[in-house]
């Protein structure tokens, strides 16, 4: 694996061919107390502080997804939805801790995969590489909590367990590796390589496409489709809490985004800040004036979505695109979050809470938007030459040329997993409850616990 380096004039910040190991160039190996680490760098605890609360700030998400998915499904499944958002993290922060991170950031075999530092032992115990592990720790806990909304309502509790031991114990790592672990989607030779700077792909579009894949092998929920296929509305029991986790998600992206220069140093974070801003904006207001125009009703609820299908989509480009280009990747993102939602309906694929569109779907459009709009002001993840640079701004196809290709790539390892994964899950276990448990919820039948005691009833 190819070494970050710290510019200590500079304060460039570690860079790992775009992987999150601020360790590999800040610390020395097997240094646990830190210090021997501040004695080579008596500037690095604003860096350590900075990843850190910005890591604190996308563990915060889950308390978002969590929102965002109760209040978009039905009372009845409100305590199994909160808690496999829950399980997520806590499955995914300890199968993440034996084996995914090695396979991101361990030696790379063959451009594929990583094979050192499972479990953190040896000379893994090392404060870098502690900062290191909890900051792609809880990228591969959001990754795999965007699945729970795709395949609400119907999943079985203990078939979702097991896909999220996959997910962050092997699907995302992988991928992640190929992209900024040194693997070979960052080798490309066109432009810098495949370049993702905060997870558009790595960590939205993995979610959304296994979540698609999810979606695909379950069926649709009962109801949802009409004798003639025409579909339903099927309201959720909670806008109030939606909304809530809309922006709790908003603010979670801005140590999303803000904290992937790995420093505090990167004066960048004001441009990354306003560019998220900005993105999120402009596709909420696009998705509300879409479907006012389809429906004459301002939905709050799909523009809520719009935030998040903005915040995905310039999260790959968000560092190296100006202000009028994030608003123009946020346009774009509202109209393939409403044009993706009409399309699962007529393709008769049920995602409650619209996780495909808004992270599948535009996970690879922010992907696309980085070969398009990069202006060639700041480059990966330094701030020194070379720059990243779009098609728009003068620099040819080759950038854009290597977005498509990781995308392409994205997109057949996270789908063609997810559907592998989901159908030997469906023959071993089986992954769909029974039809007496979905209609009268998930809540009682999977956790003997309602959310909402007082009003739940039930018929034996």
């Amino acid at each position: 694996m190819e070494s970050g380096r710290f510019y200590s004039g500079k304060r460039v910040g570690p860079i790992l061919s775009a992987v999150f190991l601020l360790g590999s160039g800040m610390a020395l190996a097997g240094d646990p107390t830190g210090a021997e680490t501040l004695k080579s760098d008596p500037g690095l605890p604003v860096d350590y502080v900075w990843v850190l609360v910005c890591g604190f700030l996308v563990m915060f998400m889950q308390a978002g997804f969590a929102c965002v998915e109760a209040g978009f499904c039905r009372a009845k499944n409100a305590t199994n939805l909160l808690t496999k958002n829950l399980m997520d993290f806590v499955v995914g922060a300890l199968v993440f801790w034996a084996v995914g991170y090695a396979l991101i950031t361990g030696t790379d075999w063959k451009g594929l995969i990583g094979t050192s530092g499972f479990f953190l032992s040896g000379e893994g115990y090392d404060v870098g590489n502690y900062l290191s592990f909890f900051w792609q720790m809880v990228f591969a806990a959001t990754a795999a909590t965007i699945v729970s909304g795709a395949v609400a309502e119907r999943i079985k509790f203990q078939a979702y367990l097991l896909y999220s031991i996959a997910i962050t114990g092997f699907i995302y790592p992988v991928y992640a590796h190929w992209v900024w672990g040194g693997g070979w989607l960052s080798k490309l030779g066109f432009g810098l390589g495949h370049l993702d700077f905060a997870g558009s792909g790595v960590v939205h579009a993995v979610g959304g496409l296994v979540g698609l894949a999810g979606a695909i092998v379950l069926g649709p929920r009962f109801g949802k489709f009409d004798k003639n296929g025409k579909p339903r509305a099927i309201p959720g029991h909670n806008i109030p809490l939606a909304a809530l986790g809309v922006f709790i998600l908003w603010f979670g992206w801005y140590g999303f985004n803000p904290g992937s220069t790995f420093s505090a140093h990167h004066l960048r974070i004001s441009v990354i800040a306003v560019n998220t801003t900005l993105a999120a904006a402009a596709a909420s207001l696009t998705a509300l004036i879409l479907v006012l125009a389809k429906t004459r009703k301002f939905d709050l609820g799909m523009a809520l979505n719009g935030v998040l299908a903005g915040l995905v989509a310039i999260t790959a480009p968000c560092a190296w695109v100006e202000a009028w280009a994030a608003v123009v990747i946020g346009i774009v993102a509202g109209i393939i979050l409403v044009a993706g939602v009409y399309f699962l309906e007529a393709i008769k694929v049920d995602d409650p809470v619209g996780a495909v569109p808004v992270h599948g779907f535009n996970g690879l459009w922010g992907l696309i938007a980085v070969g398009l709009f990069a202006d060639g002001t700041y480059g990966n993840y330094a701030i020194e030459p070379p720059f990243v640079k779009g098609l728009f701004y003068g620099g040819g196809v080759d950038q854009l040329i290597a977005q498509v290709i990781g995308a392409v790539a994205l997109f057949v390892w996270a789908f063609g997993a997810g559907l592998v994964l989901f159908k030997v899950l469906d023959l071993v276990v089986g992954i769909r409850v029974s039809p007496k448990e979905e209609i009268q919820g998930l809540d009682l039948f999977e956790h003997g616990t309602p959310a909402y005691p007082e009003f739940y009833t039930v018929r034996r």
